[in-house]
């Protein structure tokens, strides 16, 4: 064991500089781009070219991660500091892989780190997507993104109706007002029936005499929850509306994660049709 561990110190302690390396500064373009976790794999792939991505997270290319297709081929790196510094990237793209204290890390060993953060509304998702996109050295492919993203909001077929919509989870989860979910579903002209802030309980009180017009159902490609597991949605109630209100499935990958890719779940929601 310690001579495993040997060679391990002394390669953080080399990197870091034994904690007094200077941070190093970001590359114009970078060309040894790792992803740390999924949510950041989505932006290292559809802004840079696949020869300057030096490694992906383990799950780019699982259900979940929007631009699995294009990570097949890929190699995948463990967010662990060892792993990442042996690969000498020359920027670090993370939301939460690596933990807390990881961009810390990684700017003290001299790598430079982009910060994808979370965005409450579209208009942040926008700005937050140019961002990125201009601290990969890619802006142009950034305005790109957001060209097309205005275009599809432009385009949207919203209900004027005034119909109701309730965002659900297998785990009986919904949201209301402060959320990204509560802003796509006023994006596609419905209104949320969860009106109290933040995230709750499916209202199953008042959905024994109220339903919703509409069930933005985030199943993630199967209505059911884990077998064993109890959740509000196993209650006759909730699990009436599956069948008494007009259902749009929402994919997984189209909203686990803050970017251009909820337009997918808001246009599917504004043509109220089954995906």
């Amino acid at each position: 064991m310690t001579r495993l561990i040997a060679p391990l110190i002394a390669l953080l302690l080399s990197a870091c500089g034994q904690g007094l390396a200077p941070e190093a500064e970001r590359p114009d373009r970078p060309v040894r781009v790792v992803s740390l976790d999924y949510c950041a794999d989505q932006y290292v792939l559809k802004l840079l070219d696949r020869e300057h991505i030096l490694a992906l997270s383990p799950d780019a290319a699982r259900e979940f991660s929007y631009m699995r297709d294009a990570a097949e081929g890929l190699p995948t790196v463990r967010p662990t500091a060892e792993d990442v510094l042996i690969l000498k990237p020359d920027l670090v793209v993370r939301t939460y892989g690596g933990g807390p204290n990881a961009s810390a890390f990684f700017r003290k060993a001299g790598v430079p780190v982009v910060d994808v953060g979370w965005t409450p509304d579209i208009p942040s998702v926008m700005a937050n997507t140019q961002r990125i996109a201009d601290e990969l050295g890619e802006s142009e492919r950034g305005a790109a993104v957001n060209a097309q993203m205005q275009q599809r909001l432009g385009n949207l077929r919203q209900r004027t109706d005034g119909q109701v919509a309730l965002y659900m989870t297998p785990a009986g989860v919904t949201t209301g007002p402060g959320s990204l979910i509560h802003e796509m579903i006023e994006a596609a002209g419905l209104t949320n029936m969860q009106t109290e802030p933040g995230w709750r309980s499916i209202p199953l009180e008042r959905l024994a005499y109220e339903k919703p017009d509409l069930v933005a159902a985030a199943f993630f490609g199967s209505r059911t929850n884990h077998p064993d597991a109890w959740s509000p949605m196993k209650h006759p109630v909730a699990r009436k509306q599956l069948t008494k209100s007009e259902v749009v499935s929402l994919e997984g990958a189209w909203t686990s994660c803050s970017g251009w890719f909820l337009m997918d779940a808001v246009e599917a929601m504004a043509e109220g049709t089954e995906r």
